[in-house]
């Protein structure tokens, strides 16, 4: 019996990727590939039956800037977008340069490390601190939703079948203090990173925000919500019952080891602390 040979399509427009996807529907969309070769250790890839290179979709490799917004497209490779210099959020570009090496970078898209399916990787966390919008294609529409509805629990991946990642958008705030760290990974884990944002206005702390990524995304708006609104800078008894609260909130995520939970704890306190009498 003949070898079975995979089917390698190569559309040139968003009409002609789902023309393509109609006629297979078992097709899998490609972008660089790196999500592939991360899960498989032999010299020779096993590869889809039927593949969707978004190579040639001019649009998806676009880069925008207005005063409010950045927008790139999915498949802008993540050492274009750290190439951009300063006009990216610092906290991206810190999160983007510690993935892998230059190599990888020159491969890897941001769309498919945003929206890799069987993993939560690292750019999610960023992203959805940033409060980043993602446009969703199919072939009838285009919605926008935000990133963090993307990456929430009950939506593991906002996409739905026969549904791409398109363009995200990326908001140009300022924050007063914006903290991206990687910690020191376990072999056969997931990695973990926390990204910590803090905005004042006229001495009153107007904005937090912590996400945290093990597996999933972790976020505890109630602990945030202790802190929005003091005066600056906060009182000593405040800072302790925001880390109070975030201790047991990560206490009661299963997913999350106790060393990690108290490495996770340490650095918020350490960071929040900078804010305090």
């Amino acid at each position: 019996m003949a070898e079975q040979l995979n089917l390698i399509f190569i559309p040139a427009s968003y009409s002609e990727l789902f023309t393509m996807w109609n006629r297979y529907p078992t097709a899998v969309p490609y972008a660089g590939g790196t999500e592939l070769i991360r899960k498989q250790g032999s010299e020779i890839l096993a590869l889809p039956s039927i593949i969707l290179s978004l190579e040639k979709i001019e649009e998806m490799h676009r880069i925008s800037r207005t005063e409010r917004y950045m927008e790139v497209g999915a498949m802008v490779k993540l050492s274009q977008i750290i190439d951009l210099g300063k006009i990216v959020p610092v906290t991206l570009r810190h999160c983007l340069r510690s993935i892998g090496g230059p190599q990888l970078r020159n491969m890897a898209t941001i769309g498919g490390n945003f929206c890799a399916r069987d993993d939560c990787l690292d750019s999610s966390a960023v992203l959805v601190a940033l409060d980043a919008q993602c446009e969703i294609r199919n072939a009838q529409s285009t919605r926008w939703i935000s990133a963090s509805r993307f990456h929430s629990q009950h939506h593991r991946t906002g996409l739905k079948p026969k549904e791409i990642l398109t363009r995200i958008k990326v908001p140009l705030d300022t924050w007063d203090y914006s903290i991206y760290k990687k910690f020191s990974e376990y072999a056969g884990q997931s990695s973990r990173v926390v990204v910590f944002l803090v905005k004042a206005q006229k001495n009153i702390l107007s904005d937090i925000r912590i996400i945290y990524k093990n597996k999933t995304l972790w976020r505890d708006k109630r602990s945030e919500s202790i802190l929005i609104g003091k005066q600056l800078p906060l009182n000593y008894r405040i800072v302790a019952d925001f880390v109070e609260s975030w201790k047991a909130y990560i206490s009661g995520i299963g997913e999350v080891d106790k060393p990690s939970r108290k490495e996770l704890v340490n650095f918020i306190e350490v960071n929040i602390l900078n804010f305090s009498e």
